[in-house]
């Protein structure tokens, strides 16, 4: 199942998605120099979604994440956010959704049963209809699988995954093994889901590229490398 396409501009062109990448870089959220990944690969930029760590840049995110979901032409009933991280972003994008005229119920999950109260691992709105799941990146599809068992078994559909940054590069297995996919790929071809990022590396070198300012253009070369080596 193919990607949702970002729309008649090509890679790195898009404008959504490069005042994404503007945004992520005013906010300290994406850096650049040389960073170990989980995968154990030297990459030469870091986004760390956790950053989005006050008000203002939380509602800015969740402004991305609307647009683009909007723009999709997904059909959705409801957002789930997995715990961590997806909590704050589908609590965050379901109220921005609303204030432009979408006004969806949301739920996620707890790691761990609660065991009083009204117990569970599930909070939120109960899981019906078409579910969007919503994260900050997609590294290994763990958080997908879980997401789509959880959905599932609540009796309704999971319908896709809307991230922030598509990395567009190789996956490695449980042993490190590089592998001929992504992680999005896995996603989209194994679990049957598409993947509505709002900007993707092509986007990230898109705006690198164009950069006047020496500073931001001189990481480029680098992130170039690093796509021709690890990228698909």
């Amino acid at each position: 199942m193919p990607s949702i396409d970002h729309g008649a501009a090509g890679p790195g062109q898009d404008t959504l998605a490069q005042d994404f990448v503007a945004f992520a870089v005013a906010s300290g959220v994406l850096r650049f120099g040389e960073f170990r990944t989980k995968a154990g690969r030297l990459s030469p930029y870091f986004f760390n979604a956790g950053l989005f760590d006050d008000g203002a840049k939380l509602g800015r995110l969740a402004e991305f994440y609307a647009r683009r979901l909007l723009a999709s032409g997904l059909g959705i009933d409801m957002l789930f956010g997995p715990a961590y991280k997806g909590i704050p972003l589908a609590a965050a994008v379901a109220v921005e959704l609303a204030r432009q005229g979408r006004n969806l119920p949301f739920a996620y999950n707890r790691k761990e049963a609660k065991d009083h109260g009204e117990g569970g691992t599930l909070v939120g709105a109960p899981l019906r209809g078409r579910v969007l799941i919503l994260d900050d990146v997609i590294s290994a599809g763990t958080s997908v699988r879980e997401s789509i068992a959880l959905i599932r078994a609540a009796g309704a559909t999971p319908c896709g995954v809307g991230i922030a940054l598509d990395r567009q590069e190789k996956a490695t297995d449980a042993s490190g093994a590089e592998q001929a996919w992504s992680a999005t790929q896995f996603v989209q071809r194994e679990l049957g889901l598409p993947v509505v990022p709002v900007a993707t590396l092509a986007d990230l070198l898109g705006y690198l590229d164009r950069q006047a300012d020496p500073g931001l253009a001189g990481h480029a070369p680098a992130v170039h490398a690093y796509r021709a080596r690890y990228g698909v």
